[in-house]
């Protein structure tokens, strides 16, 4: 497919589904076509004796992507809905499929993984090596949902990309952002635990100085958002997973301050994944189509 489009990963798993639901959705708010990509492969250690054998596999993944298709075009009936069958593992399909892809979107858990598995390979794989924001969905159905994204910021390069994309989500699907920055410091412990020759009220200040500082610019270019702020003393997955318990949607960066360059997903995005109860959303600095003015 070639242009702007919004690729899905589809395995005919209950995760698969909801995801495929949420793609068609966004997709179609974004007025752009949805591609819906199913990966299949010979699942044994051993090849295929003979082409009928392998046909058999092939066919039975051409009736998955059929009902995948189906199910979008049900899901939207408006919406431009093309198929994409490939063969190999889900990852790499996704991520060869995905050049002029605007978002990707898969869910938590295929087909393969366990049943108390909250996270799979490809929920882990595909963030962490591709070049655009990618969208995990959750198996389970949400309860009550608010009209309200959730994003964390920490003012490293992922953080500001990740706040330009939740503004630019809330503008499309009219909610509102909820701003966390958690601040974990030695320094604001109290009694014996805390640091020596430390004002635990001044690091906190400037924690929220610098929070601000980072969060103004962007802010500024959507005025049309309405936005909380939330500076908050506690370890920061806990914190997001916390604060998007009934939010639509969260998005973070693929790596925070502190993290290695060579680290392909921080710390606080893999606690997230695993522990978000909401859709989650990884942004990555070095994709051009989120970045915005400084």
């Amino acid at each position: 497919m070639d242009g702007p489009h919004v690729l899905v990963g589809f395995d005919g798993s209950p995760a698969a589904g909801r995801a495929l639901r949420w793609a068609a959705e966004e997709a179609s708010l974004r007025g752009l076509p949805l591609r819906v990509c199913h990966a299949w492969n010979w699942p044994y250690p051993p090849g295929p004796r003979g082409d009928e054998a392998l046909e058999i596999v092939r066919g039975m993944a051409v009736i998955t992507l059929e009902d995948g298709v189906r199910t979008a075009r049900e899901a939207a009936p408006d919406l431009d809905v093309r198929p994409l069958l490939s063969k190999g593992t889900p990852s790499a399909a996704l991520l060869e499929a995905s050049g002029d892809a605007e978002l990707i979107v898969i869910g938590a858990r295929g087909a393969g993984g366990f049943d108390r598995l909250p996270l799979g390979s490809t929920a882990v794989h595909v963030p962490a090596h591709s070049d655009r924001p990618v969208v995990v969905v959750p198996s389970r159905e949400p309860g009550r949902v608010d009209k309200r994204i959730v994003v964390g910021v920490d003012g490293s390069p992922a953080s500001r990309a990740a706040l330009g994309f939740a503004l630019r989500e809330a503008a499309l699907r009219n909610a509102s952002v909820t701003l966390v920055c958690a601040w974990w410091d030695p320094a604001v412990l109290p009694g014996p635990d805390r640091l020596p020759f430390t004002d635990p009220q001044a690091v906190k200040e400037e924690g929220k100085a610098r929070f601000a500082a980072a969060v103004a610019p962007v802010l500024a270019a959507h005025p049309e958002v309405g936005v909380e702020q939330r500076f908050v003393l506690e370890r920061a997955g806990r914190a997001l997973a916390d604060n998007a318990r009934d939010a639509m949607l969260l998005v973070v960066g693929d790596r925070g301050i502190g993290s290695s360059p060579r680290t392909t997903l921080g710390a606080v995005t893999r606690s997230v994944l695993h522990e978000a109860p909401s859709p989650v959303a990884v942004v990555h600095d070095r994709d051009e189509h989120v970045k915005e003015p400084s």
